[in-house]
């Protein structure tokens, strides 16, 4: 499975108020637990623990919470049936879906992403196998930190210029609120819905030309938030793609990957599949590393073959990122094409590195429109990306690119 990087604290702000959390779950057992575990750290505070989900729709304007841990499977009202109920609410709500690492429970868990949930804990299968896994409670609590903070950041800007607002209101009685300005404060107060049109101008960074060799392959790195950005990326280039494969490794378990892949092919109107060990990339087809495995790629005599490895998790995460990036860039040079979009932690960044080393160039997601700002700020702020763009450019601009024109 992914795994969650360690330590993540990106925006916790030291002094700042808790992040509030509400625990969704039918089962007992596993409800104080996590209760428990959240309520430990100091950077949260949990203000509500329901067995099920339409005592948890009742109480969100009461308890206010800025994450909610939403189980899937439960009496009365199931996670999928509150999850728009919630949001509808609360509009900036974070909810992270729980759910056990079944084939059904990830396709409800990558449906609820397009329904609005900011991600998903996948839970180990039985309640003792939860008790004592590390590395659930690390992903859990990390989650809840990251996508809390991020959320009550994207508030801010919403309350100091409703607190303008009102100030230039008082003095000028007779201007009204532009429509283009409430429409600005709704679109920055709408975590889910934040854009390239968000009024925060992206920071600069320093960045390199794009390689002059015309693409090869297209190597694509992602976690948090992923999924929803995969899929917007594909449905653009899909047709951009016939003479390139693409190879993703987005940070998930088993199951979850085999239909990230499905997924990615819907949009894109391509063939995709989970990576095979051996076997030979097709221009034309995506191929997404399996969940518990990191996946490379080999240059065998005139054709480059997938290859897959058990070894241990780098930065944390199996699959991770580096290992494809090195592995691409080794193969193909200048004639690499690396994107990395929305996620936690830094995996990627060493292998935007090699990829700028061997010629080839990086495209990066901005912070404006990231779930979570971890691995494209990571790979930023190495320098070494040709462009920082916003996520509803990035499909046509790698589009030009595999075409053959970086302008």
């Amino acid at each position: 499975m992914a795994f969650a990087q360690r330590n993540v604290t990106a925006g916790v702000t030291p002094g700042a108020d808790p992040i509030k959390v509400m625990v969704v779950d039918d089962a007992v057992v596993i409800r104080g637990l996590l209760t428990r575990w959240l309520g430990e750290d100091k950077a949260l505070k949990v203000v509500g623990s329901h067995r099920n989900g339409r005592l948890a729709v009742e109480d969100i304007e009461k308890s206010n919470p800025d994450v909610v841990v939403l189980d899937i499977e439960m009496p009365e009202m199931d996670g999928m049936t509150a999850l728009p109920l919630m949001l509808a609410k609360k509009r900036d709500l974070i909810v992270i879906m729980a759910s056990t690492l079944t084939r059904r429970n990830a396709e409800v868990s990558l449906k609820a992403l397009s329904l609005g949930a900011a991600d998903y804990v996948p839970k180990p299968e039985s309640t003792s196998e939860v008790t004592t896994s590390v590395d659930f409670r690390r992903e859990l609590i990390d989650k809840v930190k990251a996508l809390g903070a991020r959320a009550i950041r994207m508030r801010a800007p919403v309350r100091t210029m409703r607190a303008e607002t009102r100030a230039g209101q008082t003095s000028q009685p007779s201007a009204p609120t532009s429509p283009a300005a409430r429409s600005n404060v709704d679109t920055r107060a709408s975590f889910r819905g934040a854009g390239p049109q968000g009024a925060v101008a992206a920071p600069k960074f320093k960045t390199r030309p794009y390689s002059s060799a015309r693409p090869r392959i297209l190597a694509i790195g992602s976690s948090t938030g992923g999924p929803q950005a995969l899929q917007e990326v594909m449905k653009e280039i899909g047709t951009a793609m016939n003479d390139v494969p693409v190879v993703i490794t987005q940070h998930m378990p088993p199951t979850f990957t085999a239909i990230l892949a499905e997924h990615m092919g819907k949009a894109a109107l391509r063939p995709s599949k989970e990576g095979e060990d051996g076997e030979i990339l097709k221009p034309g087809n995506i191929y997404v590393a399996p969940g518990g495995k990191h996946m490379t790629v080999e240059k065998e005599g005139g054709a480059v073959k997938i290859r897959l490895n058990d070894g241990p998790p780098v930065n944390f995460c199996k699959p991770a990122v580096d290992p494809l990036f090195d592995s691409v860039s080794k193969a193909y040079g200048s004639a690499c094409l690396g994107l990395i979009l929305t996620g936690m932690g830094s995996d990627g960044a060493n292998g935007v590195r090699t990829i700028a080393a061997g010629g080839g160039s990086i495209i990066t997601q901005d912070e404006e429109t990231s779930v979570v700002w971890g691995m494209p700020g990571a790979a930023a702020n190495t320098g070494m990306c040709s462009e920082v763009l916003p996520l509803k450019a990035i499909g046509p601009k790698v589009s030009r690119v595999l075409k053959g024109s970086t302008r």
